[in-house]
C-alpha cells in the first residue's frame, strides 16, 4: 500500500497550519496509468462523481431517444444542481412530460444551494421539494429509464432493474467487481470502486466517439451534454460550472467527501481524484492543478486562481494566510 500524498496546504504566519493529503490517477487510452499520486488502489465511494456512470443506461438502452430527450436534460441527469429556478423548472417539465410529478421522485428534499432560490421559498413560506435536491436531475433520468424498463415505483433499491443496470455499466467500465456500496445522500445505491478504478471509466468516456458501438455513442453524448451546459452541471458560483466554461470540451464532475473526476476528450485521458479528509477546497485546487498541468486549464484564469494559490483573508481584509496546492504535486 502507498500512502496518500499532500496535495494542498493551508499557511498562517509562516507556519504549515493545515495539510490535505489524497490519492489521484490520470488513464490514457485503453485505461492504462499515465500518472498517478497516492495509492491507485485506494477503494473509495465515488459518490456524485459517477453520474455519468449512473446516466449511461438510461443513453445506452435507447430510453432516451426513446422519451425524445434533449441534450441539456442528459446534462442535468449527470448534475449536482444548485437548486435554482431554471433547474427546479427544467426537472418538473421533464417529469410532466412522463406523466408524473415530484412525487415519484425518491431523492427526499433539501433546501437549495442557490440563494435567490431559497430566498424565494423562505419569504413565500414555502418548504423545498424534491425538485429542490441536487440530484433530481439525475433521479428524472432513473424515472425515464424505468419507464422503459417496466419496473415498479422503488427505483432506488438495489435490486431494482435500473440499479442492476448501473450496476452492470459501472463494474464494465471501471473493470472491477465493486466490493459494495452505501446508500447516497439521494437515496440510490453509491458502488465502490477504486481511484484507478474510476479514472478508467473516465478514460472510457475521454475515448468514446460517435463512430463506436451503443455504449461508447452513449458516453461521447453524456460528455458532449456535460461540456455543453456547465450551468446545469452545478450552478452559479460553483467549480464544475465556472472551471467548464474556463475550458474547451472538459467534462468534470465532483462528488460528496472530496472527490472529483475529469474527461479529456480531446487528449483522451481520465482523471479521478479523492482527498482522504474529505475537504472539497482541497479537491477543488487539487483538480485545478491537475487540469493545469495538462494544459487544458488556463493557471491565470480567474476561475482557477479562484481556487489555486488563494490568499487568505480575515472579515477586516487583513491578509492571513495562503491555501496553495503542496510543492511538486502535479508540478
Amino acid at each position: 500500500m502507498t500512502a496518500p500524498v499532500a496535495m494542498a496546504e493551508l499557511w498562517r504566519g509562516g507556519m504549515l497550519e493545515s495539510v490535505h493529503t489524497g490519492h489521484a490517477v490520470i488513464c490514457g487510452p485503453g485505461g492504462r496509468i499515465v500518472e498517478s499520486w497516492g495509492d491507485p488502489e485506494t477503494v473509495i465511494f465515488p459518490r456524485s462523481s459517477s453520474k455519468m456512470l449512473q446516466a449511461l443506461p438510461l443513453v445506452e438502452s435507447g430510453a432516451a431517444e426513446a422519451f425524445g430527450l434533449t441534450e441539456a436534460q442528459l446534462a442535468l441527469a449527470c448534475a449536482s444542481h444548485s437548486g435554482s429556478s431554471q433547474h427546479v423548472r427544467m426537472v418538473e417539465r421533464w417529469l410532466a412530460d412522463l406523466g408524473t410529478d415530484h412525487h415519484a421522485l425518491r431523492c427526499g428534499s433539501h433546501m437549495p444551494g442557490d440563494i435567490a432560490e431559497r430566498d424565494r421559498l423562505i419569504r413565500a413560506e414555502e418548504e423545498p421539494c424534491p425538485l429542490h435536491n441536487n440530484c433530481s436531475g439525475k433521479h428524472a433520468g432513473f424515472l425515464t429509464l424505468n419507464h422503459h424498463l417496466g419496473g415498479d415505483s422503488e427505483y432506488v433499491e438495489i435490486d431494482h432493474p435500473v440499479q442492476r443496470a448501473v450496476k452492470a455499466a459501472f463494474e464494465d467500465l471501471t473493470e472491477e467487481t465493486s466490493t459494495g456500496y452505501g446508500i447516497d445522500g439521494c437515496s440510490a445505491p453509491n458502488f465502490t470502486t477504486s481511484v484507478q478504478g474510476l479514472a478508467r471509466a473516465m478514460a472510457f468516456f475521454a475515448e468514446a466517439t460517435d463512430g463506436g458501438n451503443a455504449r461508447e455513442r452513449a458516453a461521447h453524448q453524456l460528455t458532449r451534454a456535460m461540456a455543453a451546459h456547465p450551468e446545469l452541471i452545478a450552478g452559479e458560483g460553483r467549480a464544475d460550472t465556472e472551471l467548464m466554461r474556463a475550458m474547451n470540451g472538459v467534462a468534470m464532475k465532483v462528488g460528496a467527501e472530496a472527490v472529483y473526476v475529469a474527461i479529456l476528450p480531446e487528449q483522451r485521458l481520465g482523471v479521478a481524484l479523492k482527498i482522504t479528509d474529505g475537504s472539497v477546497r482541497a479537491a477543488e485546487a487539487a483538480i485545478a492543478r491537475i487540469l493545469v498541468s495538462l494544459g487544458v486549464l488556463d493557471y491565470d484564469h480567474p476561475a482557477t486562481r479562484k481556487r489555486l494559490d488563494t490568499v487568505q483573508t480575515n472579515w477586516r481584509g487583513l491578509e492571513t494566510g495562503l491555501f496553495r496546492t503542496s510543492g511538486g504535486f502535479a508540478a
